[in-house]
């Protein structure tokens, strides 16, 4: 697909500047939550796998809530029912904005990206399927190992300190955001045995009135919106539809910009408000209670001998990295889009690779799929094991392009005179390159170079 000025466009190249300073400021919170995120997990796994393991197993199966209305959830089904639906929200607010002002708007920019997703699901969906049918197994986890965990990625990449530029961070992100859309259409498709119908509807008008407070009558206040939002979550739940659908719809229905306003974006505020609670709060304390599985002997055994586990291990481990690869490299095949010139396929390789940490989704897709607990842990451990495994070889490739990628990361961030612009934004041609510093509906006056302070950088249009 040409560009329209007749050249390639092209892929993993700087972003707008109004981009990456969404990206970098999502990205930072979501790695804090990333490095708490690994500290929840091992917290999970020392707790389960010591005499302490019978305490663990009282506070996760503590009961608590109101009953008559269907809500007396152990701790572990509070967190993955309620805190997690604060994550999807977040996804959906993040996919919201992203589809209407950032890369996935048009498709020229949306198409690598959303292929490298859509096929990083499909294939490793397919290899647990082969394996596990191959095997004498079932295709019940086909969904586990499709998602990718954002956090647990940059928890990583800052436990190893690697500084990826911004445009591999941004794919990552892309990535991150279509497997989240992703996964919750399987969970309420797949993973919902019965529907009661009324408190659906009630679920739906209260959506409808959600989106009539604040896209058509801009109504202001937390006041509003917390108390209508546990209202369409319990309605979601007592419908029989997973609860954290009633959050990534509440997030697909938050306004991106103001009618002729520039740089106002009730999204990106909103998001940027949640974004510390779900990634430093809700995630860490789901995993918590979800993470805790014997590390025994057995239990690896099991991971490797029994044909659903060993497809969920191989599906995160090998699947994602041959989806993800091969998705991108068809993109760019039959697109005609260009790799940015400081970055190679090999670069792709490891972000592939990367991206088979399927932590806190694929958690929660195995305790749908699997409700015996038996089965259960067998599929966690193989979680664990797959997402370990992808991260050690991600790091290993990622270490040996380390020194390149500091390298284009302290161009990007490198601001000698102070004034809040990065200097590599502001030379007298990047406005005129292909793949531009600014977004193309940038205004006017921010294009050009003058000089701003830290607090009042450009605003791309609303």
């Amino acid at each position: 697909m040409p560009h329209r000025n007749g050249r390639p466009r092209t892929f993993l190249g700087r972003l707008p500047l109004p981009e990456r300073t969404f990206v970098a400021d999502a990205l930072r919170t979501e790695t804090v939550g990333g490095i708490v995120l690994l500290t929840a997990a091992a917290a999970a796994l020392v707790w389960a796998n010591t005499p302490l393991r019978n305490s663990y197993e009282a506070v996760r199966d503590f009961h608590f809530g109101i009953g008559a209305l269907g809500l007396d959830l152990s701790v572990a089904h509070w967190t993955a029912d309620g805190l997690l639906a604060i994550f999807f929200f977040v996804a959906g607010a993040e996919l919201k904005r992203e589809l209407v002002v950032g890369e996935l708007r048009a498709p020229k920019t949306a198409t690598v990206p959303v292929v490298a997703a859509l096929s990083g699901m499909a294939v490793p969906a397919l290899l647990y399927g082969i394996v596990a049918t191959a095997r004498g197994g079932t295709w019940n986890g086909w969904a586990v190992p499709m998602a990718t965990d954002i956090a647990f990625a940059l928890g990583v990449l800052a436990v190893i300190d690697t500084h990826l530029p911004s445009a591999l961070r941004a794919f990552l992100l892309s990535l991150a955001i279509v497997d989240d859309l992703g996964a919750i259409i399987v969970i309420a498709l797949f993973y919902t045995s019965s529907i009661n119908l009324p408190a659906l509807l009630g679920a739906a008008l209260g959506l409808g009135l959600f989106f009539y407070l604040h896209t058509r009558k801009h109504v202001h206040g937390w006041y509003w919106y917390i108390p209508l939002a546990l209202v369409i979550w319990g309605l979601t739940h007592a419908s029989g539809v997973h609860a954290t659908v009633a959050g990534v719809a509440m997030g697909l229905l938050l306004r991106v910009a103001k009618d002729g306003e520039v740089g106002h974006r009730p999204a990106e505020h909103i998001a940027h408000l949640v974004r510390p609670i779900s990634a430093g709060v809700a995630v860490p304390l789901f995993a918590l209670f979800a993470a805790g599985v014997s590390v025994s002997g057995s239990t690896l055994e099991a991971v490797i001998t029994s044909p659903e586990p060993l497809g969920v291990a191989l599906g995160l481990s090998a699947g994602k990295v041959l989806g993800v690869f091969g998705g991108t490299y068809l993109a760019i095949r039959f697109t005609r889009a260009q790799l940015g010139p400081d970055l190679a396929l090999a670069d792709v390789v490891a972000l592939a690779m990367l991206a088979g940490i399927g932590f806190t989704v694929s958690l929660l897709i195995g305790e749908l799929a699997y409700p015996d607990p038996a089965e259960q842990e067998q599929i966690k451990a193989a979680v664990l094991l797959g997402s370990l495994t992808a991260a050690l070889v991600a790091c290993l490739l990622l270490r040996l392009r380390n020194n390149k990628y500091r390298r284009l990361y302290e161009a990007e961030t490198a601001d000698t005179d102070a004034d809040g612009i990065p200097d590599i934004y502001q030379t007298d041609d990047v406005t005129t390159r292909h793949g531009g510093d600014l977004a193309p509906d940038t205004p006017k006056a921010d294009r050009s170079h003058r000089k701003r302070g830290p607090d009042h950088p450009p605003q791309a249009a609303g």
